[in-house]
């Protein structure tokens, strides 16, 4: 069973990358997409993985 769903909310992605909220703004501001459809805004866990990979050193 997987502990995290494909698409999470904000607060989910955020606790799934281990960061605050705010943590997770300023790397939405660093280039972390978010899909957005009438205010709701989701994150892909494939997008949050590729996005800790990219910045990984």
């Amino acid at each position: 069973m997987e502990l995290y769903k494909e698409w999470m909310s904000l607060k989910e992605a955020a606790d799934y990358m281990g960061v605050s909220y705010n943590t997770l703004y300023k790397f939405r501001q660093m280039g972390l997409k978010v899909c957005e459809i009438e205010r709701v805004k989701r994150v892909s866990r494939k997008e949050i993985d590729s996005f800790l990979e990219s910045h990984s050193f």
